[in-house]
């Protein structure tokens, strides 16, 4: 996918926190660590260095949801991950999407902090953590 697909696909599924832009999504993409996964309808951009990973975002065409894409993409995300170098994984999530939140808790994901305000004055961040080396492993 092109930034500018990337751009118009967060845009569909992103409100708050805001979508981001073709050129954001260029930035990352030439940053160090930084790896976009693909599906028929969606897309994951993580990042993994000196033993961490974080997934940045991950996208799902609407109408697409709750068929199998985000949760093959976060595994995916973890292979990829673990297969870099990485231990630990993070992600932050608005407190209010609670099918995201449910979503990343089925696949093995531990809610561990809160960022308050960090999407805004109403919305907090929760800040959630895998870890892959159980996830090597089978665990």
């Amino acid at each position: 996918m092109t930034p500018d697909a990337l751009a118009a696909l967060h845009a569909r599924c992103f409100r708050n926190p805001r979508p981001w832009t073709a050129e954001e999504f260029a930035g990352l993409l030439d940053t160090r660590g930084t790896f976009l996964l693909e599906a028929p309808q969606g897309f994951l951009m993580g990042r993994a260095i000196a033993g961490e990973a974080e997934l940045l975002t991950v996208a799902v065409e609407p109408q697409a949801r709750r068929a199998g894409t985000g949760r093959t993409l976060i595994a995916a995300f973890a292979g990829r991950a673990a297969s870099m170098g990485a231990e630990e994984a993070f992600l932050e999530v608005a407190d209010d999407n609670l099918a995201a939140r449910g979503l990343y808790s089925a696949t093995g994901w531990l809610e561990s902090g809160v960022r308050r305000r960090y999407y805004g004055p109403a919305t907090d961040a929760i800040v959630m953590r895998l870890t892959l080396r159980a996830t090597q492993e089978g665990g």
